[in-house]
């Protein structure tokens, strides 16, 4: 039997992605995005097509759809779906976060698990891919609240997760608070301390060092590596930050720990400027401590100024790094950037940049780190944590930050080397696509057809 073409071969794949998944846009342009990359490497894996890599690969290995009933302060019954998709496990235990958030639904949901089975093998560290949540929304809740859905939430997941079968994390609204209500249900319900099976935990009862700075540290350290390839660094360069959640702040906090300037953070009201650099402590006590808005800053901070309307993107920066929400950067805004002489670009959060972005910046020669390889940093460390769990120890801050800076280091090295081998070097959405699905794809031939 002959074997379709690489082309033709994807080309198959995806239309019956599109056929199947018609409801679900978010899912869809994952996997358009991984695929259209990949004809390189099925050029010189013909076993993968054989092997029906592909076919296997977008169909997840199990989808757990559940409600999720509690009651609210005022005695009222509310219901929220849950979800977790497990996607791969070829690597290891299903590994990604629960994200609690109206815009939660299965599409998104399964955008991210897709986007997490490639990330998490870059990181090496033996984690496979998944994630979860649901369209409950923390803001404005109370602690009470907040608890009660979690206890409802992990009343059904339970039956699905453990420290070698899938150890979900945190992710947008769920931060240690959750995961704490969470574990504790986990433990009433199992009668196990069993501390891997969630990561993110408190830092008196399992958690990591540098696991709440890991996302945004990692997608500088990426930026940085990137940056010092060309001769050229974060120290002394203006960069454009979206979002005000922890993966923006502690990515302000790198950059200027590195030397550079952070002038942007946002929200859902808007932006805004500090020409002399975001004052991280007052941005912390704003969104961690009060979780009040971003245009406090702008009230409390002398210079500063926030904008309602217009983008983040129309600040002058040599570096831009989006990490608020998906496809938040669209052309527009890449325009704008290129136009105010960006150099980078590195995703904080996940799909944050629209492929019509992604386009102009590569066509521009701006330097471009996807996210599955720039903000990796956080799953490596919620591995660490793992690490540690199992091993009942704990690593100090500056130990914790050193291997994250080696994984990021480790992860752009094997990003750029494939994005050598596959003929494009310096691109590296081609890169992290296609070194992460190598090593799925080979592990997922070995163990055979299941």
């Amino acid at each position: 039997m002959s074997l379709p073409t690489p082309e033709a071969h994807l080309s198959a794949v995806l239309e019956t992605v599109e056929r199947r998944s018609q409801a679900e846009p978010e899912f869809q342009q994952a996997v358009r995005e991984v695929l259209e990359t990949l004809e390189p490497v099925l050029e010189e894996h013909p076993e993968y097509i054989e092997g029906g890599i592909l076919e296997r690969l977008v169909e997840p290995e199990r989808q757990i759809l559940f409600r999720v009933p509690w009651v609210d302060d005022s005695g009222k019954v509310q219901v929220n779906r849950g979800y977790r998709v497990q996607f791969n496990s070829a690597l290891g235990p299903f590994k990604g976060g629960l994200r609690f958030h109206p815009s939660v639904n299965l599409s998104v949901v399964k955008f991210l698990g897709f986007e997490q089975i490639f990330k998490n093998a870059l990181t090496s560290q033996r984690i496979g891919g998944g994630k979860g949540g649901s369209d409950f929304n923390p803001a404005g809740k109370s602690d009470a609240e907040v608890m009660r859905f979690c206890q409802a939430f992990m009343s059904e997941l339970v039956h699905y997760i453990g420290e070698h079968t899938d150890v979900p994390a945190g992710d947008i609204g769920v931060g240690s608070r959750e995961i704490g209500y969470l574990f504790g249900q986990y433990r009433r319900m199992t009668n196990r301390y069993e501390a891997g099976v969630l990561t993110g935990k408190g830092k008196g009862w399992g958690g990591a060092e540098v696991r709440t700075e890991a996302t945004g540290y990692g997608a500088v350290f990426f930026a940085e590596e990137m940056l010092q390839r060309v001769g050229e660094s974060v120290a002394g360069r203006r960069a454009a930050i979206s979002g005000s959640g922890n993966v923006a702040i502690y990515a302000i906090e790198k950059v200027q720990q590195l030397g550079g300037r952070a002038v942007t953070a946002s929200d859902s009201g808007g932006y805004i400027v500090d020409e002399g650099g975001i004052d991280v402590e007052l941005l912390k006590q704003i969104k961690e401590v009060e979780r009040g808005r971003i245009s406090e800053y702008a009230d409390r901070k002398p210079g500063s100024h926030f904008v309602a309307n217009g983008s983040v993107w129309d600040v002058r920066a040599e570096i831009a790094i989006p990490c608020a929400t998906q496809n938040e950067l669209g052309a527009d805004g890449a325009r704008s950037l290129l136009k105010n002489g960006v150099r980078a670009v590195t995703e904080g959060a996940n799909m944050p940049t629209t492929p019509e972005a992604v386009e102009l910046f590569q066509e521009a020669g701006v330097l471009f780190a996807p996210g599955k390889a720039a903000n990796a940093g956080g799953v490596a460390t919620s591995a660490l944590e793992m690490s540690q769990n199992a091993a009942r120890s704990r690593w100090d801050f500056d130990k914790s930050e050193n291997r994250l800076h080696e994984i990021m280091r480790d992860v752009h090295d094997m990003t750029f080397a494939a994005s050598e081998r596959y003929g494009k070097p310096g691109d590296y959405v081609l890169g992290a696509n296609s070194a992460g699905f190598v090593t799925v794809a080979q592990a997922m031939l070995e163990q055979g057809i299941i």
